[in-house]
């Protein structure tokens, strides 16, 4: 019997950015954000946190992107490609927590899908909390292993002065709460499923699959894809599992579906 007693699904925003980022057919070109004069599909790149609340303690999915976004990612030179310009005030991760009256403290899991820059953006925010933060054991060893300050997607300065405990295979970590190794997008990136009394099974697919359009079928990954047999085995474990449960399917990074969703503060889902 599933005992979460509620589930928030926090937009965050949005980042803007070419489409072929996280919708690779052929004939695309990749664009930067200030080639005003391209022949450039802009789409919006939402990105969410979720906290699943059950009796046995709240688990946080996710911090997206930080504030200094345009300063912090220079490293990496995603911000010329990824601009985390569509977000007002209100939606940023901090201020979506306070809004919904959630405190730091009250926190007993961080879980990290995987450690890129929009989703473990605000993972320092919990540093001096009593938060257990866990990523996969996989994602660990690749996203501390890298030579330099990044590679990639991978900002060593969003998480290198954190300590993470690490999942190893499907764990379910809270009662009705199971985390899935779906690796692809990165070497250890994880989706959640979450079993609610009254909604049914949700999962969560983080970057495993970015949008609607990505789930096909026929499937399209994006150019951000670390190991495309991966990718596509993951999908498809992905598809198997909502075949099997009915779940509802909610995408990483999907303009349309975010707003379909009921969200926080004011939405929730049981």
């Amino acid at each position: 019997m599933p005992t979460v007693t509620k589930l928030s699904i926090i937009p965050c925003g949005a980042m803007r950015a070419d489409l072929a980022w996280l919708l690779l057919k052929p004939g695309v070109t990749l664009h930067a954000v200030r080639e005003t004069d391209a022949a450039v599909v802009w789409s919006e790149v939402p990105t969410h946190a979720v906290l699943v609340e059950t009796p046995e303690g709240k688990l946080l999915w996710d911090t997206s992107c930080p504030r200094d976004w345009e300063q912090r990612w220079v490293p990496t030179g995603l911000q010329e490609f990824f601009a985390y310009d569509l977000v007002g005030e209100d939606e940023y991760f901090d201020a979506r927590l306070n809004a919904m009256g959630v405190g730091l403290e009250e926190i007993d899991y961080v879980v990290l899908s995987h450690l890129h820059i929009d989703h473990a953006g605000n993972a320092a925010m919990f540093k001096n909390t009593n938060a257990r933060l866990l990523c996969s054991d996989m994602e660990k060893k690749f996203a501390f292993g890298i030579e330099g300050p990044c590679s990639g997607g991978h900002l060593k300065a969003d998480y290198e002065n954190l300590s993470f405990e690490t999942i190893a295979g499907d764990t379910e970590i809270l009662p009705g709460v199971t985390l899935l190794q779906t690796p692809g997008h990165t070497p250890g990136c994880m989706s959640m499923q979450v079993d609610l009394a009254d909604s049914g099974t949700m999962i969560f697919t983080s970057d495993a699959v970015f949008m609607g359009a990505s789930y096909g079928p026929p499937v399209f990954p994006g150019v951000l894809v670390n190991n495309l047999e991966q990718f596509y085995a993951s999908v498809e474990k992905l598809r198997a599992i909502q075949d099997k449960t009915n779940a509802t399917m909610v995408f990483g990074h999907d303009a349309d579906q975010i707003h379909q969703l009921r969200t926080a503060p004011q939405g929730s889902y049981t």
